[in-house]
């Protein structure tokens, strides 16, 4: 499989990247190391998480993610070959949130600890913290990297204006900067990255690892009435948001694809995200082996310009 730069850090990685919201949620440990299995068994190389998952399932408190991928990293026995992205700064609760030196230092080594692990690929802001100077943040991942805890470091949720900013941060101080950009993007969800974000990410030779890249599994073609709300825990939020008149336009054209180039709806619209300029590594999870399957189908699809002709004005905002 071809590999990929993740912006001007040394790290490379798979052309998509497995999401690991379900990892202790909704795909129970023994669920989680097969799938975790089978995704470097196809080829790939990069898992993403975070602190915070899953914190907003009953009974969870966060961290459910990272301790199921440290189990398996520890049963595996060997740390290379997996490159290991998480992320600081959601609500943790009692205070523990946000982007303080205080609070990552703490953050990062629950995360080691999780993990099992003596290092993280990939350090991420899950999303920005402007009641903290940029500064600090920054020196603060930069003392991380100097001491050999993270190798590089990303954000999530930035506006274009502010990942600008850190940048410009970053180089006037001499700094580590971020590598990647971890941003809202789909066939669906498409105009705040287009005008703005992507440009910046392009310029700047940044990694854009995009989530939601199946827009909660909508793009999948799982929900087409209100009736399939009920089909997953999601399914209420999913339906509120996407099933719309132009949510429905973009299945017809995911279905009209997908029949041509004999792929399923998802499939088509991973191929999509792939195809288009400055993304590196769509995130997308899976629950079972079979959904794996049709992931790992998706990364070898290459659709050609009718189809790209099809998608993109289908998904076309107002």
């Amino acid at each position: 499989m071809n590999l990929r730069p993740l912006g001007r850090s040394t790290l490379q990685v798979s052309p998509l990247c497995f999401g690991g919201n379900v990892f202790g949620w909704t795909a129970d440990e023994p669920t989680s190391f097969s799938l975790l299995d089978a995704w470097l068994d196809a080829g790939f190389n990069f898992v993403d998480t975070a602190d915070v998952y899953s914190r907003w399932a009953p009974g969870h408190v966060g961290g459910e993610s990272e301790t199921v991928i440290g189990k398996w990293l520890k049963r595996r026995g060997r740390r290379d070959g997996v490159v290991i992205a998480t992320k600081v700064g959601m609500d943790m609760g009692e205070g523990r949130v946000g982007l303080k030196p205080a609070w990552i230092r703490q953050a990062v080594e629950g995360s080691l600890r999780r993990l099992q692990t003596d290092h993280i690929d990939l350090y991420q802001a899950h999303k920005d913290d402007d009641a903290t100077p940029l500064e600090e943040t920054l020196e603060c991942f930069a003392a991380l990297v100097k001491q050999g805890k993270v190798r590089a470091i990303g954000a999530s949720n930035y506006s274009a204006p502010r990942l600008a900013q850190a940048l410009e941060t970053s180089r006037r101080l001499g700094l580590p900067r971020f590598e990647s950009l971890q941003p809202l993007y789909n066939l669906y969800d498409r105009a705040v990255f287009e005008k703005e974000l992507g440009p910046l990410c392009r310029r700047e030779d940044l990694a854009v690892i995009n989530y939601y890249t199946l827009a909660a599994g909508f793009l999948t073609g799982k929900y087409r009435t209100a009736a399939d709300a009920a089909k997953s825990a999601r399914g209420a939020n999913t339906t509120k948001k996407y099933l719309n008149e132009r949510g429905l336009r973009i299945l017809a054209a995911l279905d009209q694809v997908g029949a041509r180039v004999g792929a399923a709806p998802g499939q088509v619209a991973v191929a999509w995200l792939m195809a288009q300029p400055g993304v590196t590594s769509p995130i997308a999870s899976a629950t079972s082996l079979g959904q794996l399957q049709e992931l790992v189908a998706a990364s070898r699809l290459q659709l050609d310009a009718e189809a790209m002709r099809v998608l993109g004005e289908a998904s076309a905002e107002a």
